[in-house]
């Protein structure tokens, strides 16, 4: 490239957008170009260390599917999920938390009360609480989308053995803004680590396991969304 060398690359390849870019996406994009020719600036990795990083990136396309999305999962393992999650959080709400790679729309209505444990084993526990706004008034019609793991520590999408929607459920808060149900104790369980992320995982020493939790997503009308556990 002609009269551009590695100070002026940066600058080169902003000024190739054109008018129709809007001014969002070129925050966005030159936040990111530059942030990352600095990091190359820096670091300074050689061709084989950048092809290990583009062959991570071509891996994680192959291994994720509807059921599991690799990159969701690279994502929460760098702390980049929630850092986002942390600057999008909105002072005195409930804090969001990562959506994590197993979460699937169209879980079947439960009502307030109902029943989640079915034929699943496990230790049975009773869930309930109420969604409320910033000033604490309960909210009615509330929709709350919960999933979590089996007593074998796996999600209805990562066991071929469990019904598609096993422990997974809708619910929609009462009048007075109540959700409860009763389900069993989720168990804990390590981050799926026969991919490309399990393999950063490894080289860094680290053992991504994580307590036992429930997932949520609350959404209401006129309210922002949150995803929380």
């Amino acid at each position: 490239m002609r009269d551009i060398d590695r100070d002026s690359i940066t600058a080169a390849v902003m000024a190739a957008c054109g008018p129709e870019t809007t001014p969002r996406v070129r925050a966005l994009l030159e936040g990111a170009v530059t942030h990352l020719h600095e990091y190359i600036r820096e670091v300074q990795p050689t061709h084989a260390e950048w092809r290990t990083v583009i062959g991570f990136l071509t891996r994680a396309g192959a291994i994720t599917t509807e059921e599991r999305n690799e990159f969701v999962l690279a994502s929460d393992v760098l702390g980049v999920s929630s850092l986002i999650d942390m600057v999008n959080s909105a002072p005195g709400a409930t804090e969001s938390s990562v959506l994590g790679p197993f979460h699937l729309r169209g879980a079947p209505d439960l009502p307030v009360g109902g029943d989640l444990i079915g034929d699943n084993s496990g230790s049975p526990v009773l869930v309930t609480g109420t969604v409320r706004d910033l000033e604490g008034r309960a909210i009615p019609g509330a929709v709350l989308e919960i999933w979590q793991t089996a007593a074998n520590g796996l999600y209805s999408n990562q066991d071929p053995e469990q019904a598609a929607y096993n422990l997974r459920a809708t619910q929609q808060t009462g009048a007075d803004g109540r959700y409860a149900f009763t389900t069993i104790k989720p168990e804990p369980y390590s981050v799926p680590d026969d991919g490309p992320v399990g393999d950063l995982l490894q080289a860094t020493g680290r053992k991504a396991w994580r307590p036992s939790h429930l997932h949520v997503i609350v959404e209401a009308p006129g309210f922002r969304s949150v995803v929380t556990e």
